[in-house]
C-alpha cells in the first residue's frame, strides 16, 4: 500500500502518570522516510518524558511545523534540505528558542563543525543507538550541547588548529565595494536602518550583505566583524560612508524678502 505524505501536524497526547506535573520534552520529527519516523515514535512512546508533537517530511513542512507548534527539540534530517547549513540557519533565525538535533547518514568533520557554528546542539548518525538518542534529546532539551566521541575529536582538533594560528596573519579576504562600504558603516556603530539610509538601499538588503560578509570572514556578529577589521586592517582608511542625503528645500509662498538683522541667526 502506498504511503500517504505526512504533513506537519500536532499529536495531542495525555501525559503518562510518571510525568511530573505533566511536563515532558516536546519533539518535532523532520525526516524524509516515514518508516524512520514511525520507528522513532515507537522508541519515544515508552519514555515518560518524551512526546512527539509534530512531524514533517519536507523542508517547507518543517519550517511550518517549527513556527506553528510549541516544541523543545527539532530532530532534523540533513538530507531533507539541499543545503542543510542554510536550512538550519533559517530555522534558528525564525525560531531562536528551538534546539536542533541534526541527523545525518554519515557525519563528516566539515559539516559537523559548520553546523555547530550555526547553532545546532547535536549531530547524530542514523545508526545511533536508541538509548543514546534519548539521552541526547534530554541533554539538548536543557540547552546542553551533545557530542559523540568522533565529533568531540573534530571540535578539539579545530580548537587546537585555531589556537596554533592565532598569532599568524589571517589571509586577506576580498570584499566587494558595496560590502566594504557597509562594513565601514558597521565599524562606526551604525544600525542597519541608518546604513540603509546612508548607502541608499533597504534595510533587508543591508542584512543580506551582512550575512554574506559574515560567511566570507568567518565571524558570527557585528562585534566579531569589528574586531576582525581592526586586527586585519581589511578596511582602507580612504573608504568612507557617503554623506547623508540633503533634505529637499522647503517651499514657501512668495513673499517680499525681509532683510535679516546683523549678526542674528535666521530662524527657519
Amino acid at each position: 500500500m502506498a504511503s500517504t505524505p505526512v504533513t506537519a501536524r500536532v499529536d495531542v497526547e495525555q501525559p503518562h502518570e510518571g510525568d511530573a506535573n505533566g511536563q515532558f520534552i516536546r519533539v518535532i520529527l523532520a525526516d524524509t522516510q516515514a518508516i524512520f519516523r514511525a520507528g522513532l515514535r515507537k522508541i519515544f512512546a515508552v519514555e515518560d518524558d518524551l512526546r512527539v508533537v509534530g512531524q514533517a517530511e519536507t523542508l517547507p513542512q518543517t519550517m511550518s511545523a517549527a513556527k506553528k507548534f510549541s516544541a523543545d527539540v527539532l530532530l532534523f534530517e540533513a538530507a531533507i534540505a539541499s543545503n542543510p547549513i542554510e536550512a538550519v540557519t533559517d530555522l534558528l533565525r525564525h525560531n531562536p528558542l528551538l534546539r536542533l538535533v541534526v541527523v545525518t547518514a554519515d557525519p563528516d568533520q566539515e559539516l559537523t563543525l559548520e553546523l555547530f557554528r550555526r547553532g545546532v546542539h547535536a549531530i547524530v548518525s542514523r545508526e545511533v543507538e536508541p538509548e543514546m538518542l534519548v539521552d541526547c534529546l534530554r541533554k539538548v532539551s536543557k540547552g546542553e550541547p551533545w557530542l559523540d566521541g568522533r565529533a568531540t575529536q573534530w571540535v578539539l582538533e579545530a580548537y587546537r588548529t585555531q589556537g596554533s594560528r592565532a598569532g599568524a596573519p589571517r589571509p586577506k579576504v576580498q570584499l566587494t565595494p558595496k560590502e566594504t562600504l557597509i562594513v565601514s558603516c558597521v565599524t562606526q556603530g551604525m544600525k542597519n536602518k541608518e546604513i540603509a539610509v546612508r548607502v541608499g538601499t533597504t534595510e533587508q538588503v543591508v542584512k543580506n550583505y551582512l550575512r554574506k560578509v559574515y560567511d566570507k570572514l568567518g565571524v558570527a556578529d557585528r562585534l566579531e566583524l569589528a574586531l576582525y577589521c581592526l586586527n586585519s586592517r581589511i578596511l582602507d582608511s580612504s573608504v568612507k560612508p557617503p554623506a547623508m542625503p540633503e533634505p529637499p528645500p522647503r517651499t514657501t509662498t512668495a513673499e517680499a524678502p525681509q532683510p535679516a538683522a546683523p549678526d542674528t541667526p535666521e530662524t527657519i
